[in-house]
């Protein structure tokens, strides 16, 4: 055998080349022999094959070498029987050297199917030198009892030592013996072989690789001398014909040649098959001849049916068989299968005429007998391509018949399955990918096959450069990865898997909305790439939904490991980034909940970062802030700023920075004041004086800034704190709100300015004085009357500029108040508590309240006209309340202003705040001496009964109200007789359910109404 005749011609070799070691001291070639010893097993461990048994032969060899160096030391020169056994070690060692040294550096394709004759010369190997080594006479050296025992283990362990094969080895060892055993010529079976082959000796199973190792493979054994054993050589010719079918054993073109040399040594017309390949029992050509005992033959299914049929005679020689015996006719086999393939071959080379027809029919039949070839057998669809099909696959693939079409992309996938070759052939033909891609577009029995076959073209590493580029490939591929259909949505998915390889495909993929790649290089990728991914993800435009998707994938973590951890220009694009994805208010929260905001505020506080990068990171920081600020009431309530500390060290900045942080720093804390809770942020705010520096910033030319600062203004003015807007808001800056509002055209500026207004402190007179030095009234009053402002802001527009008008209406100041009816403000008031919002009425009905606290003085009383009644002129109709002669303007009288009615329509509406504005206008008409006639006007509206039914009102300040208007009211019997019946209810529940004031009032208004004792305990 091979590595037998190998092993004798080394130790031959070795024992012609060797030294005449009688000549040599044993001492000497004792050091000659542990030298030997470590160079073998240093070379050892070069082996690719077998690495294991030469490992275990360098661990015997070791073990030897504290023994020889003992016996260097012995006085051994004199003793020539010592001397010979040396000599012989020394051969034995010499020649294992010999053979480790042969084998690491031949073919390793060749060692590995060597590698049962390896493994038994590495057992004979160590035996041989176990035996060499038994035979140095230890007797006669003086050696410790130890070093005998020792040397007699290792001598037996040695001897006993077994070496296998890998169990993986000998698997692909037995499927190469398969293989040949049954002539199989499938293509797919030897590139499988190839690739374990390549994985089992440790090479790249990479074409180029695979082709070269074959290569050297054969001509190691066209070179080896043992090819004079005829045995081993037919052996070797039988493996490289099978491995001969794999891909990268020859190239497309040495394929073709060898192809086309057959095909026309055939000649054009297929055969008759022979009478000895038809089965006698079925009358069909045999596929899986056998033999019977008669030596008779069958098809092996027709026999075995004959016998399970309780037959067991020949049906042919009617003599007794052995139904045992079934001897497969291997010979008759292979000439079927080769007249087989003959006439295959010429068919398949006959119907391409066929696939050009204008007969739409016989191209259908034609692709399906082709299809039909093409699944029997690999080496079929190798011929279909070699027969140069695909082209005019490719060209059918315009038709515009979809059957036609969806049998050329089935035929397609299977011709490409395991095939590199056919792979590439499909790729290069023009146009090919454009064609197969325009399929996902059409219905889902033609895509599916589509994406299939995409699907197998792209495991080949150059066929998948071509799919990506292919203009809407990877629109398509995504919109398929969420059909209906599973298996199409599978097959996509991993196709586009495949594609990811490519950076360009991914960022194609991200811009598809398909982002798992585009994380995945975020997370793992190299720096450059990862700026690739983070560039398209801050540039992208997202739909909400697509930011949701990549916050539901994790994207927040690797980007803010790289805002803290990545170069300032990684740090800039990830920040952008973040930014996109912050402007969903969910995205948002989630990132204040992450720890987004440490990172960020670090990065805005670094004097040493680009203008750039902060203004990013304050866009962000904002894009939080407005986030907490439309939290719902269900969610556990999100704070960004948990710390005063931050708090001030955030709101300095807005002095030490540029306009554009400063605007968004403003912004951050408008949006921070919005949330109900965030009562606590306006507070800290004054704390830190900021409307000390938002009054400075109402005077910048910069609009932006000015604007964001006034919104801020207003909001830090709402819940009210009089000493610090008293402190900083002075004649200058009243002046300048007032020009903003006159010259402004931003609406939402405009509503914060008259907002501010609005909310100074009303008892500050002075602060109202410069109000009408400036001419404030005039200017918010055309807000009132001018229709032109139809923004979103109309409403709170309105709003705040009637609550700016309030302070002008207050009943301490008559002069004020002149000037604002004067300006015709009280019929707009009474208009507005039918139009406006709830807050809207709440002002109106204020200041109207305001204006009737002076009507009682202000009433002109009736003269009386003394001589001839039928002289006189007719006399003046008074004022049904004041019992004199009222007017809007001069009295603000609000039955003259028919503001009753209205007033009364509110108390029915749901919002408190205006309910008890209009109650307390309604109050003032039957106040003091007005009792009686105030009392009729509001029966006369009706508006007792509403006044009752507040009674019920969860507002304590509306029940509180209410008692007093019904307290006075029902003084008077007619109302006491008409109304009582219906309040009784009300009055006795607040007896039991109110606080300490409203009890007393309901028992006293309940003694009134006679329910009650004035010496009742209630009082």
């Amino acid at each position: 055998m091979l590595v037998t005749s190998l092993f004798f011609l080394l130790k031959e070799m070795a024992t012609n080349t060797m030294i005449n070691v009688s000549l040599v001291p044993a001492s000497e070639l004792l050091d000659r022999i542990i030298e030997t010893i470590a160079e073998t097993a240093e070379a050892a461990k070069d082996v690719l094959v077998e690495k294991e048994g030469f490992a275990k032969l360098s661990s015997f060899l070791e073990k030897v070498v504290p023994i020889l160096k003992e016996l260097t030391k012995k006085n051994i020169s004199n003793s020539e029987s010592l001397n010979n056994a040396i000599e012989n070690f020394d051969r034995e060692v010499k020649a294992a050297k010999q053979l480790v040294l042969e084998c690491r550096k031949r073919n390793k394709v060749y060692l590995f199917l060597n590698c049962r004759r390896v493994v038994k010369r590495l057992e004979q190997t160590t035996r041989e030198i176990s035996r060499a080594l038994s035979f140095i006479p230890l007797a006669s050296l003086d050696l410790s009892s130890s070093i005998n025992e020792d040397i007699s283990n290792l001598c037996d362990n040695m001897q006993r030592a077994e070496f296998k094969a890998a169990v993986a080895e000998e698997e692909i060892l037995e499927k190469i013996e398969l293989g040949i055993l049954e002539r199989n010529v499938d293509r797919t079976y030897a590139n499988n072989l190839m690739v374990l082959i390549a994985e089992a000796v440790g090479i790249s199973t990479e074409r180029s690789a695979l082709k070269k190792e074959f290569e050297d493979f054969k001509r190691e054994i066209e070179d080896t001398q043992v090819r004079k054993d005829q045995a081993e050589a037919i052996q070797m010719d039988q493996i490289v014909a099978l491995l001969e079918r794999a891909d990268a054993t020859s190239s497309p073109r040495e394929k073709e040649m060898k192809y086309f040399t057959k095909r026309k040594s055939l000649g054009n017309q297929p055969l008759e098959p022979l009478q000895s390949f038809y089965c006698p029992i079925t009358r069909d050509v045999m596929v899986d001849p056998v033999e019977t005992s008669s030596g008779q033959t069958f098809e092996r299914d027709a026999i075995q049916k004959w016998f399970a049929d309780g037959n067991t005679i020949c049906p042919l020689t009617m003599i007794p068989l052995d139904t045992a015996i079934l001897r497969p006719n291997k010979t008759l086999r292979q000439s079927i299968e080769e007249w087989r393939d003959r006439n295959i071959m010429i068919t398949i080379a006959s119907m391409k005429p066929k696939l050009h027809s204008d007969d739409e029919q016989e191209i259908l039949h034609s692709l399906e007998q082709l299809q039909d070839l093409c699944m029997e057998r690999d080496l079929h669809r190798e011929w279909v391509t070699l027969e140069n099909y695909i082209p005019i696959l490719i060209g059918l693939l315009s038709t515009k018949n979809r059957e036609i079409r969806n049998h050329v992309l089935d035929i397609l996938c299977i011709l490409a399955k395991d095939s590199d070759d056919t792979k590439e052939r499909i790729a290069e033909v023009e146009n090919a990918i454009e064609a197969i891609v325009r399929s996902l577009a059409r219905r889902i029995s033609e895509s599916k096959l589509a994406v299939a076959l995409l699907l197998e073209l792209s495991k080949s590493n150059m066929v998948r450069n071509y799919i990506g580029k292919v203009q809407g490939c990877i629109l398509l591929l995504v919109t398929m990865s969420t059909s209906d259909d599973t298996q199409a949505a599978k097959d996509a998915k991993e196709l586009l898997e495949n594609l990811s390889f490519l950076d360009e495909n991914v960022v194609q993929m991200a811009k598809a909305n398909y982002f798992r790649p585009l994380l995945e290089r975020l997370s793992s990728g190299p720096e450059d790439v990862k700026m690739i991914m983070l560039t398209t993800l801050a540039e992208m435009e997202l739909s909400d939904h697509n930011k949701l998707t990549l916050f539901e994938n994790g994207v927040l973590k690797p980007l803010l490991h790289l805002v803290t951890n990545g170069n300032e220009e990684m740090k800039r694009v990830s920040v952008k980034a973040i930014q996109n994805l912050s402007t969903l208010p969910r995205n948002a929260l989630q990132m204040i909940q992450e720890g987004a905001v440490g990172p960020l505020l670090d990065l805005l506080y670094r004097h040493n970062a680009s203008m750039i990068l902060r203004e990013q990171v304050a866009s962000t920081i904002m894009n939080l802030a407005i986030s907490t600020a439309k939290q719902e009431a269900k969610q556990t309530e999100v704070t960004l700023l948990e710390y005063d500390e931050d708090i001030f060290k955030l709101f300095s900045l807005v002095n030490l920075t540029a306009p554009t942080i400063q605007q968004k720093i403003l912004r951050t804390f408008h949006a921070m004041c919005q949330h109900p809770s965030t009562i606590d942020i306006r507070s800290k705010l004054r704390q830190c004086s900021a409307i000390q520096m938002l009054v400075q910033f109402c005077e910048v030319d910069d609009i932006a800034l000015r604007a964001n600062a006034l919104k801020l203004f207003f909001c830090l003015t709402e819940d009210g704190d009089d000493g610090s807007l008293s402190e900083y808001v002075d004649q200058r800056c009243i002046g300048t709100l007032i020009r903003i509002i006159r010259d402004c055209h931003d609406e939402e500026e405009i509503t914060a300015a008259l907002g501010i207004i609005s909310n100074l402190p009303m008892k500050n007179i002075q602060i109202t004085q410069w109000l009408l030095d400036a001419e404030a009234l005039p200017v918010i009053f055309r807000f009132l009357t001018n229709g032109k402002f139809n923004g979103s802001y109309k409403n709170d527009l309105i709003e705040n500029a009637v609550g700016a008008t309030c302070r002008f209406t207050v009943s301490t100041n008559l002069e004020w108040q002149k000037r604002a009816a004067e300006a015709g403000i009280i019929p707009v008031l009474v208009q507005l508590l039918s139009s406006g919002t709830a807050l809207t009425k709440q002002h109106a009905a204020t200041s109207l309240a305001q204006f009737s606290e002076s009507s009682v003085r202000l009433s002109r009383p009736i003269k009386r006209h003394r001589g001839l009644w039928c002289c006189s002129p007719p006399p003046e109709v008074g004022c049904p309340v004041h019992m004199g002669i009222c007017t809007v303007e001069l009295s603000f009288c609000l039955v003259e202003a028919g503001a009753v009615q209205p007033l009364v329509t509110i108390l029915g509406e749901s919002d408190f705040g205006a309910s008890k504005a209009s109650l307390q206008a309604l109050l003032t008409l039957i106040d003091g001496e007005r009792l009686q006639s105030g009392s009729k006007v509001l029966a006369e509206a009706n508006a007792i009964p509403p006044i009752i039914k507040l009674l019920g009102s969860p507002s304590t300040e509306l029940q509180e109200r209410a008692l007093l208007a019904l307290e006075r009211i029902f003084r008077l019997i007619e109302f006491k007789q008409k109304y009582g019946a219906s309040a009784q209810m009300p009055l006795v529940d607040l007896t039991q359910r109110g606080n300490s004031t409203t009890k007393p009032l309901a028992a006293r208004i309940l003694a009134h109404l006679n329910v009650l004792h004035e010496s009742s305990s209630y009082f």
